[in-house]
């Protein structure tokens, strides 16, 4: 990096100071419970919905709002997300870099991006939502339930996924408060909405549907304000926003293979859901709540994700390997302790927090049998989600995605279509989850001692020209 560049650096944000100079452990921490927060709120949309309606409504319309649904919707929304991460990846780098220019047209390509994906999600969701219900073997007293809702949700993913592309931006810069800020208030928006279109109007699943659409309606006119309100180099004006050709390749370079990652791994939780669905829709319920439950854990590891990839992506472009080997090995403790301490208290008081989702005995005691059996084994994920988020934030990423394909993806459905078939539980289902974070972890570790012991980090870096 040029000297110009890294003066250019150090008069960045204080954040950005501090990500490149600071403590690590207390930047992380800094860092991560923003995103932590940000997380719990954006999480608490579906969950709200699977709340509200199992309270109010029935069993059912609980397991059309999470069930076959959610996995179609994170298929498709993932593939996106992942393939915009290669825009988050580049900004972190150019900003750490102190080059306003090309941070500038990665924001731009950036929002174009979403905007089009999204246009394309509204439409594959309106025209393939039903036969992908059928396909999964939606039981037929739910399936008309979920098309409701699917068909319902999708009108609303250019603000979804415009939101959640341009809160990317704000975290690669290193603000992640003010996207905390939005998603509390438009999540306490939802459950005003949720409560009033369900409990008032008794709207069922179309309500919360709406109410969820509206909500993401909202947080997006509030964060364009954010954008477009910056005197810094990442501001939103929408006479730039185009496809900058150069860029739009190297985020599809960078993001593509997470997009095609997130597929992979979502076709297998489909794979998974059409199973469930074959034990009844008891089963489905447990399964649902379970899966809100579970996001606890996920929104976990996603933020301490995202904070050690910003952090390192941040001191990738600024020329810190360093701290960014440090913040990968921080991460990781930090991680694992919260993993375990997780871990004991849903083993031990998870059945209150069922009792939020249903009041039916026999799907309360099918869930504790999940959480039982899935929870002691919730750390043996930790490593994935933070080595890989290290590694791609410096570039590396077709390796980490073939890895989890292989790892998680393929190994997962080889034990699904093989060994599941000759005896269908629940628990042998749920197998497949530990199987494959063990052998993916080892993978992670192999592949980055080799990054080390060969020199591969050192010698990748930011050119002159924005390449890689």
């Amino acid at each position: 990096m040029n000297i110009g560049k890294r003066k250019a650096a150090a008069r960045g944000t204080g954040a950005n100071r501090g990500i490149i100079e600071g403590t690590i452990w207390k930047q992380l921490l800094l860092f991560f419970f923003p995103i932590l927060f940000g997380a719990f709120f954006q999480q608490l949309y579906n969950t709200v919905d699977a709340v509200i309606v199992g309270r109010f409504v029935g069993t059912n319309e609980l397991a059309a709002v999470g069930g076959s649904t959610g996995t179609l919707i994170n298929l498709l929304f993932g593939f996106f997300i992942g393939l915009s991460s290669g825009a988050t990846v580049i900004i972190a780098q150019f900003y750490g870099a102190g080059d306003e220019t090309n941070v500038s047209r990665a924001v731009h390509t950036a929002v174009a991006l979403a905007i089009v994906g999204g246009a394309v999600l509204t439409v594959i969701g309106q025209l393939l939502g039903k036969i992908a219900l059928r396909w999964m073997q939606t039981p037929d007293e739910v399936i008309g339930f979920a098309e409701i809702y699917l068909r319902i949700f999708f009108l609303g993913m250019i603000p979804n996924l415009y939101y959640n592309i341009c809160a990317a931006i704000l975290r690669a810069v290193g603000d992640s408060r003010r996207p905390l800020y939005i998603l509390i208030f438009t999540c306490l928006m939802n459950v005003v909405l949720d409560l009033l279109f369900v409990v008032v109007f008794r709207l069922s699943v179309t309500g919360v549907a709406v109410a969820t659409v509206l909500s993401q309606l909202i947080s997006a006119v509030l964060i364009t304000v954010c954008l477009m309100r910056t005197k810094d180099c990442y501001r939103l004006d929408w006479k730039q926003v185009r496809f900058h050709k150069t860029l739009l390749i190297r985020i599809i370079q960078i993001g593509l293979p997470a997009g095609f990652q997130s597929v992979m791994y979502n076709l297998a939780n489909i794979v998974i859901q059409s199973n469930v669905n074959l034990l009844g829709s008891s089963t489905m319920a447990a399964y649902t709540a379970y899966s809100k439950i579970d996001s606890v854990f996920w929104m976990l590891m996603n933020a301490f994700g995202v904070s050690v990839s910003t952090f390192s992506g941040q001191n990738f472009g600024a020329g810190r390997i360093d701290r960014v080997k440090k913040s990968m090995k921080i991460c990781l403790a930090m991680a694992m302790g919260t993993t375990i301490g997780l871990s004991v208290l849903l083993h031990f008081v998870g059945e209150y927090v069922y009792m939020l989702f249903s009041g039916d005995e026999e799907v309360i005691r099918i869930g504790m049998q999940i959480l039982h059996f899935l929870t002691p084994i919730y750390f043996t994920y930790v490593s994935i989600e933070v080595i890989s988020g290290t590694v791609r934030a410096m570039g590396f990423v077709v390796v980490p995605m073939l890895m989890t394909c292989g790892g998680v993806c393929v190994l997962r459905l080889l034990w699904l279509f093989l060994v599941v078939p000759s005896n269908r539980t629940i628990t042998m289902i749920l197998f497949s989850y530990p199987l494959s974070w063990v052998v993916t972890t080892i993978l992670f570790f192999l592949y980055y001692w080799y990054l080390n012991r060969s020199g591969k980090i050192r010698a990748r870096g930011i050119l002159n020209d924005g390449t890689i």
